[in-house]
């Protein structure tokens, strides 16, 4: 069976006329991948500030999501892997994986198969089973949590994710947020905990102390697992990506990108 075409939103990038963003320079690709039921445009912010600062910003729809074609009743984890590994080999040097939620697990099991110049995690699903995220959805919503276990999409409530951003925003963002394979939600509680990335490159995880989705205490464990650099922030909700205050998590990240990459080489 041929894979199915997926959403990707970026640049077409030619390394003639920027020598930063060929083989090996300053500002390789950036690869946005989302979290659970979100497609490409939840990325919007990010992937403009990053295109400002002179990365060559991408993000993609996993399969049934978005624009992306395929079957997302029936999708696995390990196919959302497959589509993140395609379309970073197909951009025009090693990227930079950036996951949010479950994307974070699937740009984490991603880069244990192939070689990237860095891994961000954002409020990323823990590389341990997600119990913890389950029982969180327990205590504030114990229908949620009865309808992940029935094969039924989490219901994406503005309370967990967002923290401080206005309700009209919230609600358009979460309108563009659609259903989610329940296998793969299934996965999430009881997955294998992924490798570290392949080479050695490095990770940084990025937390929100206000998260209602993902326990603070498991990514500081995610953050053990991986030597990862950890940056905890205030007053934002698991989407920092989107919630009001979104420029300090990207500041975060963009300082610790351009550190890190002056010392890291292409292999």
């Amino acid at each position: 069976m041929s894979a199915p075409s997926l959403e990707v939103l970026g640049p077409r990038i030619d390394p003639r006329v920027d020598p930063r963003v060929g083989p090996g320079g300053d500002r390789p690709p950036l690869l946005f991948v989302p979290g659970l039921g979100h497609e490409a445009t939840c990325w919007d912010r990010w992937r403009t500030a990053a295109t400002e600062a002179g990365y060559p910003a991408y993000a993609m729809s996993l399969r049934g999501h978005g624009t992306s074609e395929g079957n997302v009743r029936r999708a696995r984890i390990g196919q959302y892997r497959d589509d993140v590994i395609r379309t970073a080999l197909s951009l025009p040097d090693q990227p930079v994986l950036v996951g949010h939620s479950m994307g974070g697990l699937v740009a984490a099991m991603a880069a244990a198969r192939m070689r990237v110049r860095a891994l961000v995690l954002v409020a990323a699903v823990p590389a341990r089973p997600a119990v913890g995220s389950l029982l969180t959805v327990v205590r504030q919503h114990p229908l949620d949590a009865a309808g992940i276990l029935a094969g039924r999409t989490l219901r994406m409530r503005p309370e967990y994710l967002y923290e401080r951003l206005d309700d009209a925003t919230a609600a358009d963002y979460i309108s563009r947020c659609g259903p989610e394979s329940p296998i793969a939600q299934y996965q999430l509680i009881f997955h294998r905990r992924p490798g570290r990335p392949l080479g050695g490159a490095p990770v940084l995880s990025l937390a929100a102390r206000a998260d209602r989705l993902v326990p603070l205490a498991d990514v500081r464990a995610t953050a053990r697992h991986y030597d990862a650099e950890l940056i905890e922030l205030d007053d934002l909700g698991h989407n920092l990506m989107q919630d009001e205050g979104w420029e300090l998590p990207w500041a975060a990240a963009e300082a610790w990108l351009n550190r890190i990459l002056g010392s890291t080489v292409t292999v």
